[in-house]
C-alpha cells in the first residue's frame, strides 16, 4: 500500500480530531495513542486497536486484523497531538468497562485533578505500586486526553480506573471501606496510618478536597515535610502515599 501523502486523508483527519476534540472522542468512543511501546501495551491488554499509522520506513508491530498504513513524516506530524510526535500513532476503542480487572488493597480517589499530565502520572504510579483502583470524581481531566494517555506511559492499559459520583463513593463506606483525605497538615502521618483496604482522597493543589468529599472522610492523612513548604503537587503527593502503602504491604509480607 502506498504511504499517505495528503493531510486531508480521512484517517489523518480523524486522528487529528480525536487528539484535539474531547467531544469528538466521546462521540466516536475512540482515543489516540503514540509510540511502539504503548502499542505493545495496548495489544497485551486486549485493547481494541482500530487503526495504526506509522511513519514511512518504521517497522510498527501488527495487531490482529487492524488497519495499518504508513504516512509521510510531515503528514504524521499533522495528525499527531504532540509537538514531538513518535513514529507511530494508533487509535483505540474506549472500553465499556475498565481495561484492568478489580483488585483489593488501597484505592486512590482523585477529585478535580484537572491537569492531564498529573492524572497520567498518578495512573502510572498507581500501576507501579499495585494500587487496587484509581477513582476519578468531580471535574477531573479527560482520561483519554492524549496528554493523560502519554503521561501514563502505557499504564492506562494495565491500571483499573473508574469514575464515581459522591453517592457512589459514599457507597464504599457502606461496604466497610474507610476513606481518608490527604491534607497538607494535621491528621495522621502517612507512615502511621493503616491504609490497607482503605481509600485515600486527593484533591487538586489549588482547592484541596470539596466540602462534600471531606464530609465522607473518616480521617485525614498527611505527608511530613519541611515547615517552609506550603504543599506538594497532587501527582507527587499521590505517589508518596501510594509508595508508602506499597512499602508497608511489602514489609508485612516479609
Amino acid at each position: 500500500m502506498e504511504p499517505i501523502t495528503s493531510r486531508r486523508n480521512p484517517l489523518i483527519a480523524h486522528i487529528r480530531a480525536l487528539g484535539s476534540d474531547g467531544d469528538y472522542r466521546r462521540e466516536r468512543r475512540e482515543f489516540v495513542c503514540a509510540g511502539v511501546k504503548a502499542l505493545r501495551e495496548a495489544a497485551a491488554s486486549g485493547a481494541e486497536v482500530t487503526a495504526i499509522v506509522s511513519c514511512s520506513g518504521t517497522d510498527a508491530p501488527r495487531v490482529g486484523g487492524t488497519v495499518a498504513v504508513s504516512a509521510a513524516r510531515e503528514v504524521l506530524q499533522t495528525a499527531s497531538p504532540f509537538n514531538n510526535p513518535r513514529d507511530v500513532l494508533f487509535v483505540c476503542r474506549m472500553p465499556d468497562a475498565p481495561f484492568a480487572p478489580g483488585r483489593r488493597d488501597l484505592r486512590v480517589i482523585l477529585e478535580n485533578i484537572q491537569d492531564p499530565g498529573n492524572l497520567g502520572a498518578i495512573i502510572r504510579a498507581a500501576d507501579a505500586f499495585e494500587i487496587g483502583e484509581v477513582v476519578m470524581t468531580g471535574a477531573c481531566a479527560d482520561l483519554y486526553n492524549p496528554k493523560t494517555v502519554r503521561a501514563s506511559t502505557g499504564a492506562i492499559f494495565r491500571q483499573r480506573v473508574v469514575s464515581m459520583t459522591a453517592p457512589e463513593i459514599s457507597g464504599l463506606k457502606a461496604n466497610g471501606v474507610k476513606i481518608y483525605g490527604a491534607a497538607a497538615d494535621g491528621g495522621i502521618g502517612v507512615r502511621e496510618a493503616e491504609l490497607s483496604g482503605a481509600a485515600v482522597a486527593i484533591g487538586n493543589e489549588g482547592c484541596g478536597l470539596s466540602r462534600e468529599l471531606r464530609g465522607l472522610c473518616d480521617g485525614a492523612v498527611s505527608i511530613p515535610m519541611s515547615p517552609a513548604a506550603e504543599s506538594l503537587n497532587a501527582a507527587v503527593a499521590a505517589a508518596i502515599i501510594m509508595w508508602e502503602c506499597f512499602a508497608s504491604q511489602t514489609r508485612r509480607r516479609e
